[in-house]
């Protein structure tokens, strides 16, 4: 440990990971854990509605909601896990932002450029 002090007590080295969000569960950071959990689970919760209001037990709501939340969480964590791998921390992020500003452009307010097409450089004389 004392060999990555300089002289003056200064580290030798730059730590990279200490801003990043810490994952939490299964490769899932907290953020897209909680979305996960709040997606399926409602999910889960409009499954279960139908079924208790055929079935006169109540309690199907909540526990749709409970099965959708945890069954969403571990399948979302797999899936999410491997397109994640390899790739910078915020390309999860990115690529949910391109899709809205191509699928939904009037929910985009992030301005990002969405031209597809050949680009061509040449000289204007």
């Amino acid at each position: 440990m004392s060999e990555d002090r300089q002289d003056d007590g200064t580290l030798s080295f730059l730590p990279v990971r200490l801003n990043n969000q810490p994952v939490v569960m299964g490769g899932l950071t907290a953020d897209e854990m909680w979305t996960t959990v709040l997606l399926s689970g409602g999910a889960g919760f409009v499954i279960g509605t139908p079924v208790a209001i055929a079935t006169q037990i109540w309690a199907l709501i909540i526990g749709g909601a409970l099965l959708g939340g945890v069954f969403g969480l571990l399948v979302a964590s797999r899936i999410l896990r491997r397109m994640k791998r390899g790739r910078p921390d915020t390309w999860f992020y990115r690529q949910v932002q391109l899709s809205i500003a191509q699928y939904m452009p009037s929910w985009s307010s992030a301005g990002l450029i969405t031209r597809s097409g050949a680009w061509t450089c040449h000289r204007t004389e």
